[in-house]
């Protein structure tokens, strides 16, 4: 449902033209001027249609104030010039009084679709300035197989699905695939990252203010993923609860509420029913969104696929890089398929990544993928934990990584930030960087 503000100070017309717009489904306001309209905030209206001639201030005076909201100016004086003069000022169309029904939706669908996908262009230009493992999900072992089959299936739904996974696995790869696949495929797809959303903005973040649209208003008529969804506030959790029940939102310091058409993808690399019975999260909450559940696999029990990602990671480190006829020799796939990967397809790009920068031949052989399996981040005991020698030359991403898998079990997240001089924000995106996930059930 989108929503319209009328500025228009004939009655008949003004309530002609709401009728009209609310028998298509549109939620309508009314203003009878431009002081009026500026009472209200306007950039919560995703259309403005304003009369050119009103009491005091012209129509064409909301343009630059409602900016990026559209305004469609209607005119009883359909010169050519008073057209162009509101075009020259921005306005997004106009429309000669009377104005004919159909013309009218016409206009509007119009533009409410331009909004859309200019929404969905912005997204898009977000998400390719960021790394993606692979262009599509490569991958033909009896795991993957079964994951593209759940989402052919689940992909033309609206149904609410939880993607469960370790880091670098590739989670974010399947909510776009989902998305891609849906019905909602031409509108926006926004990822949300939860974890790195300081909890004090994330209401801001999510559901928006007086002066602008949250994400979730962003992703009208397509896809919100939200990325490790058990960081949420109980604040955020019960309001995400109200739009998955209602498909209604409220702003932040506004008590009116907006129907938004999105649907919803999760993700979660935390054991989230062990967070529900914590009291971390909402046990209803948990249950809306795991209508369907996803598990992408790590990539260490994807041993066939190995080959086709590291082709695939090749091809496109070497664009990326400008380098040509680079191929991977029979030791580096076998050592490439002996390794266990705990940083999943993350890793493998990035040793890719460093391979293609190194090498100084075609050929590239083990010695450039540096793959050291006694470096892994390995699960560590407390019988082992004793026998560490403080007195190792340990890098700092060494170092960064055992201190956090000796302490992520008696230290809550803040706490290991603080021990280790870096916001809790920095400490989740080393985590991400170096594929040390959340030990299932640790404190937060």
């Amino acid at each position: 449902m989108s929503h319209i503000l009328i500025v228009e100070d004939e009655p008949v017309i003004r309530g002609a033209l709401r009728k009209l717009l609310e028998r298509h489904d549109h939620s309508v306001t009314e203003a009878e001027s431009v002081e009026q309209a500026q009472e209200k905030s306007l950039h919560q209206y995703d259309l403005i249609i304003s009369d050119l001639r009103l009491p005091g201030e012209p129509g064409t005076a909301l343009i630059e104030q409602a900016n990026p909201t559209p305004v469609l100016i209607m005119t009883s004086y359909a010169s050519l010039r008073s057209a162009v003069d509101a075009m020259r000022q921005g306005a997004v169309d106009y429309i000669p009084k009377p104005f004919d029904h159909e013309e009218m939706l016409l206009a509007v669908e119009r533009v409410l679709k331009e909004g859309r996908l200019n929404r969905g262009n912005q997204a898009l230009r977000r998400d390719m300035e960021r790394s993606y493992p692979v262009n599509a999900m490569v991958g033909e072992c009896q795991a993957m197989r079964e994951l593209k089959h759940r989402i052919a299936r689940v992909a033309p739904t609206d149904t609410p699905v939880l993607i469960l996974g370790e880091a670098g696995t590739g989670k974010e790869l399947t909510a776009r695939s989902i998305h891609e696949h849906s019905e909602r495929a031409s509108g926006p797809l926004i990822t949300v990252h939860c974890a790195s959303l300081p909890k004090t903005l994330q209401l801001d973040d999510l559901f928006g203010n007086d002066e602008q649209p949250g994400r979730i208003e962003e992703a009208e008529g397509g896809t919100l993923f939200l990325d490790e969804v058990g960081e949420l506030s109980g604040e955020a959790q019960s309001r995400l609860l109200t739009l998955l029940e209602q498909g209604e939102i409220h702003r932040q310091d506004s008590l009116a509420t907006r129907r938004v058409d999105v649907r919803i993808l999760a993700s979660s690399q935390t054991d989230l029913p062990t967070l529900v019975t914590e009291g971390g999260f909402r046990r209803d909450l948990y249950y809306r969104l795991n209508v369907m559940e996803l598990e992408v696999p790590p990539l260490r029990a994807r041993e066939q696929d190995i080959e086709d990602l590291a082709s695939a990671l090749l091809a496109r480190g070497s664009e990326k890089l400008r380098r040509q006829n680079l191929f991977f020799t029979q030791e580096a796939l076998e050592a490439m398929r002996g390794y266990s990967w705990p940083g999943n397809v993350r890793e493998l790009e990035n040793v890719i990544e460093r391979a293609v920068i190194l090498s100084e031949e075609e050929a590239i052989g083990p010695g450039q993928l540096g793959l050291n399996p006694d470096r892994a981040p390995q699960r560590t005991t407390r019988a082992s934990r004793a026998s560490l020698d403080p007195s190792e030359d340990l890098s700092l991403e060494d170092y960064f990584t055992r201190f956090v898998l000796e302490n992520q079990d008696s230290m809550t997240e803040t706490e290991l930030a603080n021990k280790l001089g870096i916001s809790r924000k920095s400490l989740w995106e080393r985590r991400q960087r170096l594929g040390i996930p959340r030990r299932k059930g640790g404190r937060r």
